[in-house]
């Protein structure tokens, strides 16, 4: 299960231990030619459609290549986090995974991932004054050395202050990832390097114009699935080139991850593209020629997959060089790929399908013509392609593992597929489409993610259900499921008064801030941002209240009931506190929006405050159903406890509880 890895190794007959910065080197070349390359080849269609000047190559080849370097370091970065993380076991010191280290891999891939995250950093923060270049048309030795223009460039270029962010997100991971080596820090990193990039997706072609929530929603699908597929398959050549241990089973593991990342890939950017692109577009404009050649360019990646699963993994355990070449030329076609998306972000796109948008389609990518009533949000449905995805795939892999185990509580099945089934109907449906546009709906979405959705969910049992799925004293879901129900982040999360705190705290900051809940529905960013946070914070707090699966040291069920009746009334507060305040929360958007109706917001905005007011007392039922039913049960077993004690001592202590009152009545009576 475990494994520690010393150096040196034992001679093998694949070949000696090379050293896989070559590849690395190679990789971001490839991305970075490509993507300056192709940019310069459409640079006067582009400068053209800019209306602005030419800033010189240093910028117009420059800034793409440097934004494919970026890519390409980012997908090293996430892939070996993924790798040290995932498909290589750690030094595992006791039952569980909580405290252990890195073996030597572990440690150099983790090493790997900070240097590159660190690279990132700095081309994210050159890529600021080349932003301001770009869009001024200004040579970038006039741009780079003015400390003034490094202002202009934030305060005036979104993409200068995206950049920016990036820079810091990495600049964390990479300093965190040479410093820390458990295997815990190793999740963490990986999920930094992936929030690190996440900025990018949510700009660009994808978040501009109508249905632009498509756009963007699918292309962080993309963008996640291209950072795992192309990560983790440099990480496995790495790992390969220094003979590292457990390259089979990791192979294999990465395997059915890559099919995964394939296919959510193709469709990803079927649909990105389908929305942006007519087919014959396709061939009459310069940015259909590159999605042509970023599709023929995947379909490639699909072969090289089929051909690691039907002929390379079955005899690597003998011939690990096999893997290493084809992998190899694997992953200079995925920098040849990711150098050319770079290119889209800097070609025009075609004419859009609709010239004549809307303010409304602008905003939100689509149009409302009427407000919500209960006929409409049956009747309305817009699919919503990433919690309402991410819910029926999680659906889809509860059942998949129920078919692994015997005898799981139908009732769990229920509640899971509940959950599920209420996110894709909230977030599809008419209500999801009209939490944009109204204070009022947005409230709706919140209370049934926070508080409907988590409840559902957490009853539903899943780490329970993936403990029972794998088998034990393996390096598996199992493992991770039981090393995170013992982690000290779950036991501090879930004990009582942090667990009501970081769910109060994140109702109350969203509207007592009043600028934060401005800036937050006026982004799809704020939107995806603001639904991860309420259905996070919903689960760890219903999980410490009601969940099945086990949390160490929790509290019995008369205490979390207490907490149960303190956290109420601070709930009901907040939409009293709603319902009197009579300041319009993010009115300029609102209005921005200009909906036909002509809606009073401060009434809307009421209604949303009675809405959090009475909405939550439904869940709240259940939840004190099942903790008052915990109560009676936990005092039922403590009564059979002291019953079967009381009979193995024949009464001892009712015994001597009696000779006491005797001896406090003999004493009694003597007084007298």
């Amino acid at each position: 299960m475990s494994e520690t890895v010393t150096r040196p190794r034992p001679a093998s007959p694949s070949g000696k231990v090379r050293s896989a910065w070559p590849i690395y080197v190679a990789a971001v070349a490839i991305a970075a030619l490509v993507a300056g390359a192709i940019s310069e080849m459409f640079l006067s269609e582009s400068l053209a459609a800019l209306g602005i000047p030419d800033p010189g190559a240093t910028t117009t080849f420059g800034l793409p290549a440097l934004r494919g370097t970026a890519w390409v370091l980012t997908a090293l970065a996430a892939g070996s986090f993924m790798f040290s993380a995932f498909l290589i076991p750690p030094r595992q010191t006791g039952e569980d995974l909580n405290g252990a280290r890195l073996t030597v891999d572990g440690h150099i891939a983790s090493r790997t991932g900070g240097w590159a995250s660190l690279g990132v950093a700095l081309i994210s923060l050159l890529m600021i004054p080349l932003v301001l270049s770009d869009v001024s048309g200004t040579p970038f030795s006039k741009v780079v050395l003015q400390p003034a223009s490094w202002q202009l460039a934030l305060s005036q270029v979104s993409d200068a202050r995206v950049w920016l962010i990036v820079a810091g997100i990495s600049l964390v991971v990479g300093v965190a990832a040479l410093v820390v080596h458990s295997w815990w820090s190793q999740v963490a990193l990986f999920l930094g390097a992936v929030v690190s990039i996440m900025p990018l997706g949510l700009t660009g072609h994808s978040a501009a114009g109508g249905d632009h929530d498509f756009g963007t929603n699918s292309y962080i699908w993309h963008l996640v699935f291209m950072l795992v597929w192309v990560g983790a398959l440099m990480a496995l050549v790495a790992h390969g080139r220094r003979l590292g241990p457990g390259l089979p089973l990791a192979v294999e593991r990465y395997s059915r991850i890559a099919l995964f990342a394939f296919l959510v890939m193709l469709v990803s950017g079927v649909v990105n593209a389908a929305i942006r692109v007519r087919p014959e577009d396709l061939t009459t404009y310069s940015y259909g020629w590159v999605l042509v050649g970023k599709f023929v360019g995947l379909l490639a990646l699909g072969l090289f997959g089929f051909a690691h699963r039907q002929v390379v993994i079955p005899q690597i355990r003998r011939d690990r060089r096999a893997f290493t070449r084809l992998a190899t030329a694997e992953v200079l076609l995925m920098a040849a790929i990711s150098g050319l998306a770079v290119t889209l972000g800097r070609t025009p796109p075609p004419p859009p399908r609709d010239t004549d948008l809307s303010q409304m389609q602008v905003q939100m990518g689509y149009n409302l013509t009427e407000p919500l009533t209960t006929w409409n949000w049956l009747g309305l449905w817009r699919p919503e392609l990433l919690y309402s995805a991410i819910a029926v795939l999680l659906a889809g892999y509860y059942l998949h593992l129920l078919r692994r185990v015997d005898n799981w509580p139908v009732g769990r099945t229920v509640w899971w597929l509940v959950g599920c089934a209420t996110v894709v109907a909230t977030m599809s449906s008419g209500i999801g489409m009209h939490m944009p546009a109204a204070y009022s709906a947005h409230m709706v979405v919140h209370m049934i993610l926070s508080m409907g959705v988590p409840v559902a969910l957490v009853l539903g049992a899943p780490l329970s259900l993936v403990k029972r799925a794998y088998p034990a004293g393996e390096f598996n879901p199992r493992l991770w499921a039981e090393s995170f129900e013992r982690s000290r982040f779950l036991r501090i999360i879930t004990w009582p008064p942090v667990s009501l705190a970081q769910f109060v705290f994140f109702f109350y900051i969203m509207y007592l801030v009043i600028p934060l809940y401005e800036l937050m529905i006026s982004e799809h960013a704020g939107h995806v941002i603001m639904n991860a946070v309420f259905l996070l914070s919903g689960y760890f707090y219903f999980w410490e209240l009601i969940g099945p699966d086990h949390i160490e040291g929790r509290s019995s069920a008369k205490v979390r009931l207490a907490w149960l009746w303190v956290s109420m009334p601070i709930h009901l507060f907040m939409g009293v506190y709603l319902m009197q305040l009579n300041v319009v929360m993010g009115e300029e958007f609102y209005r921005s929006l200009a909906l036909p109706w002509n809606p009073d917001l401060l009434d809307d905005q009421k209604n949303g405050g009675g809405i959090a007011w009475a909405s939550g007392s439904f869940p709240l039922v259940i939840v004190f159903g099942y903790l008052f039913w915990f109560w009676l049960s936990e005092d039922k077993a403590e009564t059979r406890e002291i019953d079967r004690r009381a009979d193995e001592d024949d009464d001892e202590e009712w015994r001597r509880y009696n000779e006491m009152l005797a001896q406090y009545s003999q004493a009694g009576g003597q007084g007298k």
